[in-house]
Formats: structure tokens, C-alpha cells, sequence
């Protein structure tokens, strides 16, 4: 049966990162995920560091679920490349200090062309990355919506295996214009990170918009199926870009989680 472990992006709270902390675990969050670049950065993360900050969490009874680690390009582009590369293994070795094993970023858009000079330089960065990862201890985990499901996990079959996982968030298939249910149905069993996240297609604007959770056209009952399936252990992570008070928003989807699981 799939177990409900909820996680808040701490970015969506707005909030300095030790009182984010405290918040998340108001809000009956079991864990936190953390941008690698403006809230921990791994430089900053000495050994020293890294004890007191899992002190931190754990008094607060939560776990680190992901870091974020959001870069200017995709693993596409030449440009800076190595040193996104080596950001990456970096964000993935303090992900596992502590005491996580998902990194997650958005790759850049898939060629639909393995022709093209960028799919060559996306399999080759990210076959890096995936031999660095079983060492390490973590993964990285795509950012789902940017293309199809078929597209991306054309992507992952043309890499070596357990390279690359997948963060999948419903909403952003949503409004680029694909189904979410399609694309769990075939990225279910590399998913290591699922974000809750609703909405909409906004006929006006020919495209779909972000709602509150519950309040979109996305099948939770059927994500949530096929999850099962695959016997996903990871966390069901929260997440609001929108305006608004989103602390509040943020506690609206736990609590609709909560009823979900119910």
C-alpha cells in the first residue's frame, strides 16, 4: 500500500530558511526539500556543518526529501557545461550527507532528434552524471512537463541504466498540454521524487494554468494507482509558484493529502 510522506519545497513558503524549517514542520510536513544553490550551498557544507543542520531537521522531526539544484541551462547546452556537471556532483554529495538520495533539476528540453548535436551532448553529460551517481549515493532526478512522457523516457533508454530518474509533476504536463496519466502510465517505474501539484486548461490563453491542489483536472486517484504499482517509497513533495499567501496554500495541500490518503 502506498504510504503518504508529505515534503514542502521551502522555496514556496518565502520564508528564511531555518523559519521555513519551522513552518514545514507546523504545517505537518515530514520533510523539506532545499535549494542546493541559494539555501545550502555545498561549499558551505563542511563536515561540521552538515551535523549541525541534520541536528537542526531532526529536532524538528523532518528529513531532507530533495535538493534542488536549478541551473541556468540544461544538460543540453555546451555552455559552461563541466562546471554545471561538477555543480551537480557536488549538490548530489551533500544530498547524501544529508541523508537523501535525489538531486533534482530541470535537464533542458529533449531533442525529439538523436540527430541533433544536443542530444549527443545531453547523453553524454548525463551518462556522467549517472556513473557519478552510483558512487555517490544519489540521482538526479528530471523535471517533468518540458516534453511527453514517451519523449523523455526515450531519453532514459538511450542512456546507461539507472543513469537518470524522473521528478514527475502533474501539473506541469498539464500545462504544456500533455496527460499526466499518460505519462505515469510510462514513467511510473523511474520516478523517485512526485510533486503535488494541480491544473487547469486555460482555453483563453491556450494553455493550462496552476490551481490549488484538488481543484485541477488532475486523476490524483489514478497517479496515485500507479505509483502503487510500482511501489513508489518516496515523498509527495508540495509545491505552489503562484501569488498568494502559499504558507497557507501549502497547508491546504497537506491537509488535502492527508484526506486523500484517508
Amino acid at each position: 500500500m502506498l504510504k503518504l510522506k508529505t515534503s514542502i519545497r521551502l522555496e514556496s513558503l518565502r520564508q528564511p530558511l531555518k523559519t521555513a524549517l519551522v513552518t514545514a514542520a507546523r504545517l505537518g510536513a515530514n520533510g523539506v526539500e532545499i535549494n542546493g544553490r541559494t539555501q545550502l550551498r555545498p561549499a558551505d557544507m563542511s563536515r561540521t556543518a552538515v551535523r549541525h543542520f541534520r541536528k537542526l531537521i531532526a529536532d524538528l522531526n523532518l528529513n531532507v526529501s530533495a535538493i534542488h539544484f536549478p541551473t541556468r541551462y540544461g544538460y543540453d547546452s555546451t555552455e559552461l557545461l563541466e562546471q554545471r556537471i561538477d555543480g551537480t556532483k557536488q549538490a548530489m554529495k551533500m544530498a547524501y550527507d544529508l541523508g537523501c538520495n535525489v538531486v533534482v533539476n530541470k535537464i533542458g528540453r529533449v531533442p525529439e532528434d538523436n540527430s541533433d548535436p544536443r542530444w549527443t551532448t545531453m547523453v553524454q553529460a548525463l551518462s556522467d552524471l549517472g556513473n557519478h551517481s552510483q558512487k555517490a549515493g544519489a540521482w538526479l532526478a528530471a523535471r517533468t512537463g518540458s516534453e511527453s512522457g514517451e519523449t523523455l523516457k526515450g531519453l532514459i533508454d538511450s542512456l546507461p541504466i539507472n543513469s537518470l530518474a524522473v521528478d514527475f509533476d502533474p501539473a506541469d504536463f498539464v500545462i504544456n498540454g500533455f496527460s499526466p496519466s499518460d505519462a505515469i502510465a510510462t514513467l511510473g517505474q523511474h520516478v523517485i521524487s512526485f510533486r503535488a501539484r494541480d491544473a487547469v486548461t486555460d482555453l483563453s490563453i491556450g494553455r493550462g494554468i496552476e490551481v490549488e491542489l484538488g481543484r485541477g483536472s488532475v486523476d490524483w486517484a489514478k497517479l496515485l494507482g500507479t505509483l502503487e504499482e510500482h511501489h513508489y517509497g518516496g515523498f509527495i513533495t508540495v509545491e505552489r509558484e503562484t501569488d498568494g499567501n502559499t504558507i497557507e496554500q501549502c497547508g491546504n495541500a497537506i491537509e488535502y493529502l492527508n484526506q486523500l490518503f484517508g
